[in-house]
This record gives structure tokens, sequence and C-alpha cells, in this order.
């Protein structure tokens, strides 16, 4: 009796456990579920928002008229920066920060705070990807500029006591072959100083060199990934390959060729009198531009080999002249007139301040690379708001891609190529490699038609102030315009393959 009441007693501890340890798993599995849903439901809740919270068109919205009234009034400040005196970059930056602390505010007030957040975030690293690579290349520019590489080229040029009519070909050929390596602005400043060194008093010869100069730095640039902001992006977005850029060379001749025919018979048959200035660059400048040339490559291998942005190459070629100028500081007293006794040896040396790298990037066009960061918010908020899928659905399904890509190029005429074709970007229109190119081509060209269509012009009228002129330049403007038309043609009749 006693031995079954000990079994029956084991027996009933043993269920119990057994009941316990069930019980205990149970809890530890819907522990273990509780925990697996709240790691898998941000998944679904984001996957849940993205497909019922989708941008809200606002193009008939009182907020959509104000961001398109803050954009145009930023934008008309823009273009009156030769009259005003006022920076590019104050009114658009001011502007973009409206437009997004408006779509911020009606998003939070609608409880999507999170798209806007996103939207902004993903246009800030477009802008950053552009704005890094244009600051290497600018610091290189002005590392060549500092060591008087652009100096010893336009010395060289006064000196051959070149006719008008030659010089005015021979800067032309010189902008649109520099355009592609050094920016369009740039090129045209060191053109236009040859232009002045020896154009003197002769105003018509003046004008019409520094029209040549704006429409050949224009070209030049249109059919290179590095010659222009607008070709820049479109490389850098992945649209077209570098080398298919290429396609553009003929065209854009043709587009420096025609009007410079035209002008040719108006440029004064007379030979200025030759200059003896001697200008030598300083040491370091020729291994400078092989570092830039390196740079370049560094970039075009890094993208079109590792599929890497190409800015991550640019970065790198940073550092090799960083490290160039490293060398140069550091052994720069050697080279002192006082250590090696050679006077003449001076001019080769540089200022008493040793090379400075941070002060090359000190020197970078500020005003610029701000002015593009207002531009890229100011155009993607436009966009989020809806108004760019409006202006696509009616310029590229309703004109068709071709009269729309034309279009653009004389938009970029009165308005900067860089909203115009950062708009076109975030339209993002279906469109052929062929017309890609062409509206590469427009935007880049299209700035020539008028004085005020391009940075290079813009420039010139302050560098050859009372000599070049916005009606100097608009006189001319219809030979302009048959370039730019023979250009298109050219481009559509030998690139017909890419269409």
């Amino acid at each position: 009796m006693v031995i079954d009441f000990l079994i029956k007693i084991s027996l009933k501890q043993l269920n119990l456990c057994i009941g316990t340890l069930i019980e205990r798993t149970m809890i530890n599995l819907k522990t273990l579920s509780i925990f697996m849903l709240a790691l898998i439901t941000p998944s679904f809740a984001l996957a849940t928002t993205e497909m019922v919270h989708e941008p809200i068109d606002l193009t008939n919205s009182g907020i959509g008229f104000a961001a398109i009234a803050i954009f145009v009034f930023a934008y008309l400040l823009v273009m009156g920066e030769e009259f005003m005196h006022l920076r590019k970059s104050k009114p658009v930056i001011i502007a973009a920060g409206l437009i997004w602390g408006m779509i911020g505010w009606y998003y939070t007030q609608h409880g999507m705070p999170e798209l806007a957040e996103a939207a902004v975030r993903h246009n800030l690293l477009e802008y950053a990807e552009l704005m890094l690579f244009l600051l290497v290349a600018m610091t290189y520019v002005n590392a060549m500029e500092e060591r008087r590489v652009f100096d010893a080229l336009r010395s060289w040029l006064v000196n051959k006591g070149f006719g008008f009519r030659a010089l005015f070909w021979l800067t032309g050929i010189l902008a649109f072959f520099i355009s592609p390596v050094a920016d369009n602005l740039t090129t045209a400043l060191l053109m236009c100083a040859v232009v002045l060194a020896v154009g003197g008093d002769n105003t018509k010869f003046v004008t019409l060199a520094c029209i040549n100069i704006v429409v050949a730095a224009n070209a030049g640039g249109a059919f290179s990934p590095f010659g222009d902001i607008t070709t820049l992006m479109v490389w850098q977005k992945g649209i077209v390959d570098f080398w298919q850029f290429f396609a553009l060379f003929i065209p854009s001749v043709v587009n420096f060729v025609v009007p410079g025919l035209i002008m040719h018979f108006a440029i004064p048959n007379e030979k200025p009198e030759a200059s003896d200035e001697s200008v030598s660059m300083y040491r370091g400048a020729k291994r400078i531009i092989v570092l830039f040339l390196l740079t370049i490559a560094t970039a075009v291998s890094f993208h079109n080999f590792l599929g890497l942005p190409p800015v991550i190459g640019m970065l790198t070629g940073l550092g090799y002249l960083k490290f160039m100028g490293f060398y140069l500081k550091k052994t720069h007293y050697k080279f002192l007139p006082e250590n090696t006794g050679n006077v003449e040896n001076a001019e080769n040396v540089g200022s008493i301040v040793p090379f400075d790298i941070f002060a090359r990037v000190a020197h970078a066009e500020w005003d610029t690379l701000f002015f593009f960061y207002g531009v890229v918010l100011c155009v993607g908020g436009l966009g989020f708001l809806g108004y760019l899928s409006m202006i696509s659905d009616i310029m590229y399904s309703d004109w068709g891609a071709t009269n729309a890509n034309i279009v653009v190029g004389l938009l970029s005429a009165i308005v900067d190529n860089i909203p115009v074709m950062f708009a076109v970007l975030t339209m993002n229109p279906d469109m052929s490699t062929g017309q890609w190119l062409l509206v590469t081509l427009t935007a880049g060209v299209g700035g020539s038609m008028l004085s005020i269509g391009s940075a290079a012009g813009v420039a010139l009228m302050g560098q050859a102030r009372g000599k070049y002129t916005f009606f100097g330049h608009l006189k001319w403007a219809p030979a302009i315009a048959v370039g730019y038309a023979a250009s298109i043609a050219t481009h559509m009749w030998l690139n017909a393959s890419y269409f």
C-alpha cells in the first residue's frame, strides 16, 4: 500500500513537472513569436507606408503656387547679378530653404514627414557627388593657375604676333579644346585676356573674338563629361556611357565653326604689334598637369571598370595633388635664390610662401558650388510638388522628345543650363541614347545664343566691359542660331544609330 501510494505521488509530480515544462515552453515560443513579429513589423509597416503614402500632387495648391513664385523671384535676382552685384548663390539658397520648409510643414501636418525627408536626402546626395567632383576639378585648375600655366600660354600667344583674323580662330580653337578639360569659365577668361592684350582699343575685334570664345568654350564642353556641369550630370547619372559623349564631337565642331565662318569676314584684316612679354611656369607645373590627366583617367576607370561613382576617382586624384603639394612645400627652400645662389632661378620657384593645397581649395568657385546647391534643391522641391511630371507630360509626351530637347536648348539661353538639365534628369523621360545626347548638346550650346546664357558670357561682359556687351552679342545671335540648328542636324544625321 505504501509503495502504491508513493508511485501515485511520483506520477502526479512527474505530470505536474511535464505540464509546467510545456507551459513554459509555450510561453517562450509565444515570446519568441512576439519578438520575431516585432522585428518583421517595421518592414511590413514600411512596405505598407510606401504603398499607401505616395507624394501628394500639390501643383494646384497654395504651397505649389508659393513655391513657383519664390523660385521665379529668386531666379530674377540671379539674372540681375550683373547689374545688382548680388552673388547668384544667395537668392537660390534662401529659395531652397523656403520651398523645402513649406513641403516639410505640409507633410508633417499630414503625418508623412518621412516622405519629405527621404526626398530631400536624395537631392542632397546627388548634389554632394557633383559638388565634390567639381571641387576637385576646380582645385586642379587653381593649382595650374597658381603655377602660371595659363599665364605662360597667354604670353606665348601674345608674343607670336598673329593677325586679328588668325588670333580670332586660334583663341576659338584653343577655347574649344581646353574647355573639355578645364571648365568653360576659366577657358573663356584665359582667351579673353589674350584678346584684350593684343586687341587694345579695337572694339570690333574684341567683341567678335569674345563672342567666338563663348561659342567655342560652350561647344567644347558639350562633347566631354568634364567640359560642362550638364554633361557631368548626365554621365554621373549613368544614362550615357563615357565614350558615347564623343559622338557629339563633330556636331560640337559644327556649332563652333558655322558662326565663326559668318563672323570671319567682319573682323579687321590687320596685324597688331607683337609683345615681348615673357612668362615662365613655376616649379611643378608640368607635373601637376600630368596628375590632372591621371586624375581624369582614375575617375573614368573607377566608373567604367569598377562600377563606382566617378567622384571616388576624382577624390583619389585629389590625394595625388596633396602629395605633390607636400613635396613642393618640403623642397621649396632648396630652390630659393639665397640657397642656390641663382637669382634667375627665383622666377621658377613661385611666391615666397610655399605651395599650399588648401589655399587652392579655398580659391574654388564657391559661389558657383553653392548656387548649384540652391538650384538642385529648388528644382528637386518643385519636382516633389509635381510640377516636373506635369511639364514632362506636356513636353515629352505631347511635343515629342526631339522638339522638347530643342526647346531645352533655347531655354538654356535665358535660364542657366544647370536647372534646366537637372529638371530633365529629374523628369527622367523614357528616351533613346540619341535623344539624351541631343539634350546634352542643346543644353550645353544653347546658352551661347545670349551673353547671359552661360557663365562664360557673363564673365566676359565683366572682363571686357564696354567692348563685349549684351547687345553686341545679340547682334550676332542669328549666326549663332544657324550654328545651333546645324549642330542638331549633324547629330541626327551622323548619330542616327543611337536613336
